[in-house]
């Protein structure tokens, strides 16, 4: 029953999200481990509506919206996705390079090509049903980085005191890395991507019509629940024990400026040992691996879909040609930045600021669209949903307002 939930869940933690967690333990210790707490209901709400609009609607979440919704303002939200899920996959594909090029010696110069061409081959020519079985296989990378945290040997109780006790200096260093980890968390990808992926499965199963995947029964939208949350539980205790790992390695020994995946890594080697040091590594290329497709297809199901193109990913290169061309693009861009010797942290701060200030008014539609009888019938959102979504919708805006002003 696991799948597009799973997938989505275990791809939030993608080679930028790593270092984004691993600058966090490393600059404030234990001190966010709250944050896995408070973002797994809020991403767990947002990600399960956008599954219910995709399995009662028939269509992914901009096809969804484009009859309802400003065509225009659609318009710039997918591009605006595009641009930061490319630099975002610039910043996967570094991290990937870097990792494999610690565990083997050959330069991360000829790993970046040899990881992008391989991953546009396997998602354009491979099908949907094999597609969807290596990318859920591949969430079982993710439990590197618990092993590497319990290698580690953190202070446990003081891990439990700091998880159930929020506390949060008001400085531009606290706030900026809370930003930084709500952001990397609950990113506008995931939401396209999910949606996408239901109506995947619904033609996979023979649906192939929009009016025979409209609607949704009580057991599919059960098992889209099962689904979600087990994907959003997985991607927030992977989130807690890599801030977990750095903050009993680095932050303790007094290394709290680090700038990539690769320092990370190489930091925990001497505390943690050669074990954790491979595990990490090895979770970064395979996260990656499985990251990258999803920000490249979120990208091109948005615009193909807006647009009225032919989308999906059992669809052959000649029929789905223009989505292809997106999602390759999308990858082949990414190589390019890094050819060019663009620095990987600063595509991850360029991607976080986008998603940062494209999540909240992108929410507010996903929110409506969850609410609107035309769309979603008698399955619109139950309360529950309402005001978590509604609530993650705020604490974003919320995020979006203290990253301007931080920022200045």
């Amino acid at each position: 029953m696991l799948g597009p939930g799973l997938v989505t869940g275990a791809s939030d933690d993608d080679p930028s999200g790593i270092t984004t967690y691993s600058v966090a333990g490393a600059q404030l210790g234990y001190g966010l481990l709250w944050t896995a707490l408070l973002s797994l209901p809020l991403m767990a709400a947002v990600q399960l509506t956008c599954a219910r609009i995709g399995l009662v609607s028939g269509r992914g979440l901009a096809g969804a919206m484009r009859h309802h919704y400003p065509r225009w303002f659609l318009l710039l939200v997918c591009l605006a996705l595009l641009v930061a899920n490319v630099f975002n996959v610039s910043a996967d594909l570094a991290g990937m390079a870097d990792a494999a090029a610690m565990l083997t010696g050959v330069p991360a110069v000829v790993w970046v090509p040899a990881f992008g061409i391989a991953i546009v081959l396997a998602t354009v020519y491979m099908s949907y049903a094999r597609l969807a079985q290596w990318l859920k296989w591949l969430t079982a990378v993710l439990f590197a980085y618990i092993a590497a945290a319990v290698l580690a040997r953190p202070n446990w109780s003081a891990a439990l005191a700091a998880t159930v006790s929020p506390r949060l200096a008001w400085d531009a260093e606290s706030l900026g890395m809370l930003v930084g980890v709500l952001g990397t968390t609950i990113s506008p990808y995931l939401f396209f991507w999910q949606a996408s992926q239901e109506v995947e499965e619904e033609r996979a199963q023979g649906r192939r019509t929009v009016a025979e995947r409209r609607g949704a029964t009580a057991h599919e939208l059960r098992d889209a629940a099962l689904d979600v949350n087990t994907g959003m539980a997985l991607s927030n205790v992977v989130m807690y024990f890599i801030i977990l790992a750095t903050a009993a390695t680095l932050h303790r020994a007094g290394l709290r400026h680090i700038e990539t995946t690769r320092q990370a890594a190489e930091a925990l080697r001497p505390f943690a040992g050669d074990a954790a040091y491979v595990l990490f590594a090895l979770g970064l290329v395979g996260t990656g691996a499985l990251a990258i497709p999803v920000l490249a297809g979120s990208a091109s199901y948005a615009l193909a879909e807006l647009l009225g193109w032919r989308a999906g990913l059992d669809l052959g290169p000649r029929q789905g040609r223009r989505f292809y061309l997106v999602l390759a693009g999308a990858i082949v861009a990414g190589m390019l930045i890094d050819a060019l010797g663009a620095n990987a942290i600063r595509m991850m701060f360029l991607s976080a600021v986008v998603n940062g200030l494209l999540a909240p008014p992108l929410l507010v539609l996903v929110m409506l669209v969850a609410n609107n009888r035309t769309i979603m019938g008698r399955h619109v959102n139950g309360v529950w949903l309402n005001v978590l979504g509604w609530t993650a919708t705020a604490v974003m805006a919320a995020a979006a307002v203290a990253f301007v002003v931080t920022a200045r």
